[in-house]
């Protein structure tokens, strides 16, 4: 009898070491300790680079649902749309009975969310240092164990990207602009630091904020020589005051980028070594609205 007492005594603490196992818990970018029984099985993701990265962490199969802005990969085309930053539907999140909502922090559904009793986890990656914590965040929740092979993936894409930019390119003075206001990529942004990594120059300093709305002046002054921007503002450049002075415009060292384009440049996380690779052959000359 001691023996079969010893044995369910065993079971049982192996049973409660495997439920210790099962439990996860993260601390998100708002402070907040989020507390989950197992790996999430239902995920709703509201920001496209968190959906970028749990998919390649191996666990798109888990997401039921994507914000409007999530268009990658193709396996998330099909998901149902929840709406973006400013207009996600409290409704339909909750009628997917999702185990875990990703959110950005800047997101206005939060709290409503969380008074739902659903579980949320926000983050909001604007770093290179940020984006490996995420990415390790992410993996101790989902439990894949694949954060350590991604980083590696993208610093060696990165790393690959500078060493294809020739030697006589470095140094070079450059300007990307993220939106029309314009808001552009500073130094201080995950965007900046790429482009560090590459050894070119940013124009806009980190001080500023990462990702700054400027005055127009401040990059006339800037005066940079290759200027990255949307395909749809590339051509209205010119009507800016004082901008058909800035070296880049009159060298024609302008990028004009896809939308696609746009959408890898000013993601954080997996697909940074094909932005990387993006810049390099802009200045390489090999976007359209080249830059020579």
């Amino acid at each position: 009898m001691s023996a079969l007492r010893g044995l369910l005594f065993a079971l049982a603490l192996a049973l409660l070491a495997g439920a210790a196992r099962a439990a996860v818990e993260v601390q998100d970018d708002r402070g907040t300790r989020v507390a989950l029984p197992q790996p999430p099985r239902r995920i709703v993701s509201l920001l496209p680079s968190l959906t970028e990265t749990v998919c390649a962490l191996g666990a798109c199969d888990r997401l039921v649902a994507v914000d409007d802005y999530s268009n990658f990969p193709a396996q998330v085309q099909a998901l149902p749309r929840v709406g973006g930053l400013e207009d996600a539907s409290i409704e339909r999140i909750v009628a997917l009975r999702p185990d875990l909502v990703l959110a950005a922090t800047s997101s206005r559904v939060l709290a409503r969310l969380e008074g739902l009793g659903l579980k949320v986890v926000a983050l909001e990656p604007r770093t290179l240092a940020d984006v490996q914590r995420v990415a390790g965040q992410l993996d101790q929740l989902l439990g894949t164990g694949q954060a350590p092979r991604l980083l590696a993936a993208i610093d060696a894409g990165v790393e690959a990207a500078a060493r294809a930019l020739p030697p006589a390119l470095r140094g070079t003075s450059v300007y990307i602009e993220v939106n029309g206001a314009p808001y552009a990529a500073s130094e201080a942004s995950f965007i900046g630091e790429l482009l560090a990594r590459l050894g070119l120059a940013n124009v806009v300093p980190g001080r500023l904020g990462p990702f700054p709305k400027l005055n127009p002046e401040f990059v006339v002054r800037a005066d940079p020589q290759v200027v990255l921007v949307a395909d749809r503002d590339a051509a209205l450049l010119r009507a800016r005051p004082g901008w058909d002075r800035i070296r880049a415009l009159r060298d024609g060292r302008v990028c004009a980028f896809t939308p696609a384009q746009g959408d890898v440049l000013v993601r954080p996380g997996p697909r940074m070594p094909e932005a990387a690779q993006l810049m390099v052959q802009c200045l390489q000359g090999g976007l359209p609205g080249r830059a020579r």
